[in-house]
């Protein structure tokens, strides 16, 4: 029986992602996301930032690839996965990263408050192409 392993995260992309196949021609995109945390300590606001490292496969990978830009806002949903190797001296390393398996894309807004009219347009091309992505995906 699996146990439970689910993440959701919200931020911002840090830089543009990264879109590249396996040598099988699988899409892989990968992107890092920072998240913004406030708390109230000692009487003062205090500010946190954390970055995750993100990768979507398959039909939701060329999505991301497509629509995402450094600076948007993304909602992600997915599982954890840890990597483990030894470097060439011996030195066992280990990294955590969420593996997507849902990214709502969230509307971009121009300066005067308004939504981006062109960004709106690809928005609504992007939900469709995320349901035909998740429909594609099977866990």
């Amino acid at each position: 029986m699996n146990n439970l392993n689910s993440i959701l995260i919200e931020g911002n992309l840090v830089r543009d992602p990264e879109l590249s196949y396996t040598p099988k021609g699988t899409a892989v995109c990968k992107f890092a996301v920072a998240c913004n945390r406030s708390y109230k300590q000692d009487d003062e606001f205090q500010k946190e930032v954390s970055y995750f490292d993100v990768s979507a496969w398959m039909r939701l990978a060329e999505v991301c690839g497509e629509y995402l830009k450094k600076g948007r806002g993304v909602r992600v949903v997915g599982r954890l996965k840890q990597d483990r190797w030894t470097d060439p001296d011996g030195k066992p390393h280990s990294r955590v990263l969420i593996v997507a398996e849902h990214v709502e894309f969230k509307p971009q807004v121009k300066k005067d408050g308004e939504p981006a009219a062109e960004e709106e347009k690809s928005a609504e091309g992007a939900e469709e192409e995320q349901v035909e992505a998740k429909e594609a995906v099977s866990y």
